[in-house]
């Protein structure tokens, strides 16, 4: 049974201490819903701030998925270091994106930093897209 890397370990403990803040975005969005709060009157906020929310905590549990596996086959360095971080960076950029382009409480369309969200979204498949074919090519040797 392989063991999980040192690498791993460290990663895998970062990108866990980051649930909290995943828990306080929850926390703060049950209490806007719930007292009715002008901040969520938007409907567009209401939804990319559910995205957001939604991503991070999806793109955090495959980051943690993703540390194992990379352990479990043998990459070129540059190449593991993708498949390691390209999860963790999207679910920080992915939600920052949906996050940060609906500040104003009036807003109408997301502003420039959306794009954020299309950053972490090549980070993510880039990612994925090496480990998958890494772990294809172990699984055929």
């Amino acid at each position: 049974m392989p063991t999980i890397s040192n690498v791993s370990r460290i990663l895998c403990g970062v990108i866990l201490i980051t649930v909290p803040t995943i828990e306080y975005g929850g926390v703060f969005l049950l209490g806007a819903f719930r007292k009715r709060e002008p901040y969520m009157e938007n409907p567009l906020r209401q939804s990319l701030f559910r995205a957001g929310h939604a991503h991070a905590g999806v793109l955090v549990i495959l980051s943690l998925i993703c540390q194992v596996l990379v352990d479990s086959i043998i990459l070129p360095a540059p190449l593991e270091w993708f498949a390691r971080l390209g999860a963790p960076v999207a679910a920080i950029l992915v939600p920052a994106g949906f996050f940060f382009s609906v500040i104003p409480p009036r807003v109408e369309r997301p502003n420039g930093l959306i794009a954020l969200t299309y950053v972490g979204a090549v980070a993510l498949a880039i990612g994925v897209l090496i480990l998958g074919i890494g772990l294809v090519r172990a699984g055929m040797a």
